[in-house]
């Protein structure tokens, strides 16, 4: 893992070609989006000092009670390598793992794999790809919350995690500084606002000074030159203009009032607060969300149980932080090595 972090850092032009053919496959996959995603990676996961403070954690991975299951992985594919850390907690944890790729994002990882077993024999014993998971000790699976209720169905008797849909959050006051404003830009859309750590609705106090927040977004305005971007924001504005939304725009992003933390690609939604501690209290129970993001990160509340191998509260995160998570930042709130190591 540390040579795979090593490689992903060099961004060699083997890499390169790489990057652009999932670009050709996949549109939203830009190679300066899937640079990000693997520089993180190698950055945050792929250190030696890292990975072993990280397994440091879980004993019972080095010397197992019982043999190795097979773990099969169902990848989302939203944002380039989103299921990077699944893998990389079933490979480190011993266990067999057989892996159904999402059709979004099959050229990044199967060069990955392929590089692997080219670098491990045994690599290929211990890790596969497939299309059916039949016949596994366990699953991880990311999905919607529609599929969620048949992987639900299909992986009931078996141990399982089970992801469903989750976004990000962020809650101003009206002091921030032009530059913590800047840092909440890069958290909404960056990888055009497709994963669960992009902040999709905002939270601020009445009279907030909309003006002041806009041009941070000009950052993102070659977002209006994405031809799939662009088509989703015509679509909301024109829906919008119909219906008599009121709405803003920075010229690539729609704000517009909404309830629901969830929004379409190229919107996002506002609300007014008026007790601070009070919406952080209910928005740490919400198990919708992964992020709450602030000028500075907050310890909150520990409402939300998700199983017996839960983090307890939804991840707390300062501006521009969202999309750098560390080994010990598990999706969901729920600790999957703990998980795994429960298998042996």
């Amino acid at each position: 893992m540390v040579r795979l972090g090593k490689y992903l850092a060099d961004n060699s032009e083997d890499w390169q070609n790489v990057v652009d053919q999932a670009h050709r496959m996949n549109a939203w996959f830009t190679p300066e989006y899937s640079r990000l995603a693997v520089g993180n990676i190698a950055a945050a996961f792929l250190q030696e000092d890292k990975l072993r403070a990280w397994l440091a954690g879980y004993p019972v991975l080095q010397h197992p009670l019982a043999p190795a299951k097979t773990v099969g992985l169902v990848m989302a594919g939203n944002i380039p390598l989103v299921g990077f850390h699944d893998f990389l907690c079933v490979y480190l944890s011993g266990h067999r793992l057989r892996i159904k790729l999402s059709s979004k994002d099959t050229v990044l990882w199967e060069h990955i794999l392929r590089l692997l077993g080219n670098w491990d024999p045994r690599f290929g014993e211990q890790v596969d790809t497939n299309e059916m998971l039949k016949g596994c000790d366990a699953y991880i699976a990311t999905g919607s919350n529609n599929s969620a209720r048949y992987f639900e169905q299909y992986f009931q008797k078996y141990p399982h995690i089970i992801r469903k849909n989750r976004t990000s959050v962020a809650v101003l006051d009206g002091t921030e500084t032009r530059e913590q404003l800047d840092s909440l830009a890069q958290d909404v859309c960056t990888y055009f606002g497709l994963g669960c750590r992009n902040v999709t609705k905002l939270y601020v106090p009445e009279g907030y000074p909309f003006e002041t927040l806009l041009p941070a977004f000009d950052a993102f305005k070659e977002h209006e030159d994405h031809h799939k971007y662009k088509n989703n924001y015509d679509f909301q504005l024109a829906i919008y203009l119909l219906n008599k939304v009121q709405y803003m725009s920075s010229g690539s992003l729609l704000l517009v009032p909404g309830d629901s933390p969830f929004a379409p690609i190229a919107v996002l939604h506002y609300e007014y607060y008026t007790d601070k501690s009070v919406l952080l209290a209910t928005l740490a129970a919400d198990d919708r969300l992964q992020c709450i993001t602030l000028k500075a990160a907050v310890a909150l509340p520990a409402e939300r149980q998700s199983g017996a191998f839960a983090v307890p509260a939804v991840e707390s995160r300062a501006f521009g932080d969202n999309q750098q998570p560390q080994l010990n930042d598990y999706a969901d709130g729920i600790d999957t090595m703990a998980f795994l190591a429960s298998l042996y």
